[in-house]
């Protein structure tokens, strides 16, 4: 059970209301997190803000789905790992295959392969990297820019990992748990 309320768009208030109306527009569903979230307009628009301007960014949707899977698992959130299982399968064009391997920062991609582990090494060491994890990521075609947006999009699946930990947040996706 979530230890914050889940504010239900119906009794929102503004601007709550406009905010998880335009998730319900863009989704076709409201998911609880971003119910949660609307506790504090500010938290929701924030998350909503960044996400979005990530989404604009270079990488493509099946790589920022890899990424918020590798660092779920690395973070053991299984709200973020159910959410982004169904996500990544049915949105952004990985197979169910595809989802697992990310989970375990892997890819037949190489410039993918390199996104995750990147990803994960940044969980790992809260941002500590070793020389050689940037290095590891250039040589696999990873230009600044890529790498700016892998750190980003850590940052923002970070933030939903303990988001939906912290709160408890009931889990309205196909469940998925974290890998022991």
């Amino acid at each position: 059970m979530s230890r914050l309320p889940i504010i239900e768009p119906a009794h929102a208030q503004a601007p709550a209301a406009d905010l998880l109306a335009a998730v319900q527009k863009a989704l076709g569903v409201t998911p609880n997190m971003t119910k949660v979230m609307a506790n504090n307009p500010a938290v929701l628009k924030g998350y909503l803000e960044f996400s979005g301007a990530l989404a604009g960014g270079r990488l493509p949707a099946a790589v920022r789905e890899g990424i918020a899977l590798t660092v779920a698992q690395e973070n053991a959130c299984d709200y973020c790992l159910s959410a982004h299982t169904h996500i990544a399968t049915t949105l952004a064009g990985l197979s169910p295959e595809q989802a697992a391997a990310a989970r375990r920062a892997e890819s037949a991609d190489a410039g993918t392969r390199a996104a995750l582990r990147l990803a994960a090494a940044l969980v790992r060491t809260r941002g500590d990297l070793d020389d050689t994890d940037l290095k590891a990521a250039q040589e696999a075609g990873l230009g600044d820019a890529e790498v700016a947006e892998v750190i980003a999009n850590v940052a923002l699946n970070v933030f939903t990992n303990y988001f939906n930990k912290a709160a408890a947040v009931d889990i309205d996706w196909p469940e998925v748990s974290h890998l022991s």
